[in-house]
């Protein structure tokens, strides 16, 4: 029955009620909508990023890096998967792989040293 409720309903229906979940801080809720939401619609940035964030606010890092370097995979310039991407290293502590992604997120942004 409960998996039932995180699949129901219109691709529309499933992304509100995701981002209901999220807003109330159930990531773990979140990702479940997410999952299948992703599955069924993967050419959809936007639920790939709200899951990636779900995953990370839940601590699920493997899971969270994973749809970021899909996103990043297909969009290279896609400048909050970056950033997303970045920080999920850093909290994985693997900070020279995250500065990488980091220094890429603050050129598509636009902040450059000040010479």
């Amino acid at each position: 029955m409960e998996s039932t409720y995180y699949g129901q309903g219109t691709p529309a229906e499933r992304w509100e009620r995701a981002q209901l979940f999220f807003e109330a801080q159930d990531y773990a809720g979140a990702a479940r909508v997410l999952a299948g939401l992703v599955e069924e619609v993967p050419e959809q940035t936007g639920p790939r990023l709200l899951l990636a964030r779900a995953y990370y606010h839940s601590a699920q890092l493997s899971r969270a890096e994973a749809e970021l370097r899909l996103v990043v995979e297909r969009d290279p310039v896609e400048h909050y998967a970056r950033l997303m991407l970045g920080r999920t290293l850093q909290r994985q502590a693997r900070h020279e792989e995250a500065a990488q992604h980091l220094r890429i997120a603050s050129a598509l942004a636009g902040d450059f040293p000040e010479e």
